[in-house]
């Protein structure tokens, strides 16, 4: 097995020393990083979720706990990013994770037993304040659900013409805004902008009236690649370090006026809400699976082959004003993805481009063949003209204010899940 396909898999028996239920997001056999502050104020640093505690990297750096030889010589753990980190590969990302996995482990008395220094380095998780986990220089997002694509093409040029020509041969994508990323539990401020109102044929400044979500997976990179030496599919995996879950949101009457010729701008660069956790490849590789047929095959460089996606099931949840329990929207899976983050890396990198640690590739909406598993409103409504109707017989076609979007991803194993805990926010009246 090629040195970019080898991972660091968990055995589904091993137990942690530290408590974890059943359905946590966060066992032994995940070890999600991220970046986060113990108390307000305080020095951000890097650590991981196990159940409902964080390990504080730092402070197991400092006591001379990561003495092997790809991080004996680094200080990757007392920063307030984890871009140094994913810039070492994944010769140092196996070496930590089989460090952390063997620290935590019930059977390993260092940490178990160091009452001292296990106290100051496992924290509550309820009581952290999470950061966005990278200093993101750039963030691509891509189109790359066959059922959401199709879904809006019929929409707007119907069945006939739903894919664009180039659609089935290359991974669309444009270009974000990474300055606007936020980590999940950030309010969103619905945001203003040219529109023009149906029964008008000017445009005005106005606040978007069709806010929308989308679900989606995003994906960090690693080491990166120099400029004009692409990235071959084959070992695009030692190139990411791990994924997130994304909303995307969407000003969709913003969209529809702007987004010819040169695609979405303003309609998608108000905010991008990421979960805080970003699991590693080595955690999902157990869960790997086949993804989608590819009829036309790809062009050579885009040929990615064996199982190319994960089984993450995908859920999204709405709670409204008024509502004493939350509501599902939709259930989904990243399996349905039609091109796997492989050809997205190796087609973000086919010109020569060169991607560095820290940046964030998105995978655009995840829809499936079933309407309950449509990934945004813009599809659940079918642009508007089927609402959803709420348990306090309000309705739904776009977002409302007050209302605070939840998604959430895990892949199910033997008794345990790897997830990715929440991505949630809560959209804000228009300023101004």
């Amino acid at each position: 097995m090629s040195e970019s396909h080898e991972t660091l898999t968990i055995e589904p028996g091993r137990k942690s020393f530290v408590p974890v239920m059943a359905d946590s997001h966060f066992p032994i056999q995940n070890l999600p990083y991220g970046v986060f502050r113990p108390s307000p104020g305080a020095r951000a640093r890097v650590g991981v979720a196990i159940g409902e505690m964080v390990l504080d990297l730092s402070l197991l750096e400092e006591a001379g706990l990561f003495d092997g030889p790809q991080l004996s010589n680094e200080r990757v753990f007392r920063r307030p990013r984890l871009n140094e980190l994913m810039a070492l590969g994944r010769p140092a990302w196996r070496e930590a994770r089989a460090r952390i996995a063997e620290l935590l482990s019930e059977e390993e008395p260092r940490l178990r037993d160091d009452a001292a220094l296990r106290e100051r380095a496992l924290v509550p998780s309820r009581g952290v304040e999470m950061l966005v986990p990278a200093e993101i220089g750039d963030y691509t997002d891509f189109y790359s659900s066959r059922h959401h694509a199709t879904n809006v093409g019929t929409m707007f040029r119907g069945p006939d013409n739903a894919l664009m020509p180039n659609w089935l041969w290359l991974p669309v994508a444009y270009h974000g805004r990474a300055s606007s990323i936020v980590v999940s539990g950030t309010g969103v401020v619905r945001p203003r902008g040219q529109v023009v109102p149906p029964e008008e044929s000017h445009p005005r400044l106005a606040p978007s009236r069709l806010l929308d979500y989308e679900l989606e997976m995003g994906f960090f990179v690693g080491p990166g690649n120099a400029m004009g030496r692409p990235v071959p599919v084959d070992e695009a995996e030692s190139h990411i370090f791990g994924m997130v879950i994304v909303n995307d949101w969407s000003a969709r009457d913003i969209q529809k006026w702007e987004y010819q010729p040169l695609g979405p701008f303003l309609a998608k660069n108000f905010a991008t809400t990421v979960s805080p956790w970003v699991v590693t490849l080595d955690a999902l590789a157990p869960f790997r699976c086949a993804g989608p047929a590819q009829d036309p095959a790809p062009l050579a460089y885009l040929e990615s082959k064996g199982d190319r996606s994960f089984d993450i099931a995908l859920e999204v949840w709405l709670r409204a004003e008024g509502l004493d329990e939350p509501v599902m929207l939709s259930r989904g899976n990243f399996r349905d993805l039609y091109w796997d983050v492989r050809q997205q890396l190796a087609h973000h990198t086919i010109t020569g481009c060169n991607l560095r640690p820290g940046d964030m590739l998105a995978s655009g909406t995840i829809s499936g063949a079933a309407k309950e598993s449509r990934g945004c409103l813009l599809e659940l409504t079918w642009r508007g003209t089927e609402p959803i109707e709420l348990p306090n017989g309000e309705e739904r076609k776009f977002l409302a204010d007050g209302d605070t979007v939840v998604m959430s991803g895990w892949c199910q194993g033997a008794g345990f899940r790897v997830g990715f805990g929440e991505c949630s926010g809560t959209l804000l009246p228009a300023r101004g």
